[in-house]
């Protein structure tokens, strides 16, 4: 099944992943997944939160927001509404889930690291885009920390990537563009580790429930499609 922008229904979307975007971040990328466009910052600071001083473990977190006009038509800023809405606490605490299992908390020392994910224009996948280019930015901050001697080792332990998945008039798609997204009977975020390993699998019915067999077919394809992502941000980390 052809796709409006040509792709076959196991193909990503054109993936950019440029590093050291911003001069001031010890790590910062700016990650594009066709027109979805994410800029993913990592921050370094030589503490840790309160109820974890003392135990000698680093802490990793991330805040994302999206810019007003990252859509089709002018979103307020949260900030100016005076209230963090539930959609960006829940892509946030996934992100931070996410990034935390690539990192050894001993190892990182008392520091932390804070990701800020901020979709600069959206057309579908914006966490599953954050996911993936913060890596990279967690990558580029460890490397700035262990140049300055912060950590007794290597804290980076693993990597981790993110792709959509869905359901398009019966047929499995990877990496869904918003279009495709917002007419999916099932859509499906997935989160893996650079060896295949399963971090977090959500998985929605938004028209008609699915059965075991397509659960499976749509694992399939993000297993796929994670694993090509994770050859890019190795490309983009030895570059």
């Amino acid at each position: 099944m052809s796709r409006q922008d040509d792709r076959t229904p196991d193909q990503l979307r054109p993936i950019t992943i440029t590093r050291q975007w911003l001069a001031h971040a010890e790590g910062s990328v700016l990650v594009e997944f066709g027109g979805t466009k994410v800029l993913c910052a990592a921050t370094v600071q030589d503490s840790v939160p309160r109820w974890r001083r003392g135990s000698g473990e680093g802490w990793v977190t991330a805040e994302y927001a999206m810019l007003p006009r990252a859509t089709n038509t002018r979103n307020d800023r949260e900030s100016v509404r005076g209230k963090i809405g539930g959609r960006t606490h829940e892509i946030s605490r996934l992100i931070g889930r996410s990034l935390r299992q690539c990192v050894d908390y001993k190892a990182l020392g008392e520091n932390s690291i804070l990701l800020d994910c901020d979709v600069l224009q959206a057309d579908g996948g914006t966490r599953t885009a954050a996911i993936t280019g913060a890596y990279v930015a967690l990558a580029d901050a460890v490397a700035w920390m262990r140049a300055r001697k912060m950590c007794a080792r290597d804290p980076l332990i693993r990597s981790v990537a993110a792709v959509s998945v869905g359901v398009v008039n019966g047929v499995p798609m990877l990496d869904l563009c918003y279009t495709e997204d917002v007419a999916a009977d099932t859509d499906m975020n997935v989160v893996m580790t650079g060896e295949g390993l399963f971090v977090e699998t959500q998985s929605t019915a938004e028209r008609e429930p699915f059965d075991r067999d397509m659960h499976n077919q749509l694992l399939d394809l993000a297993t796929a499609g994670c694993a090509e992502l994770t050859l890019i941000q190795r490309e983009a980390l030895s570059a």
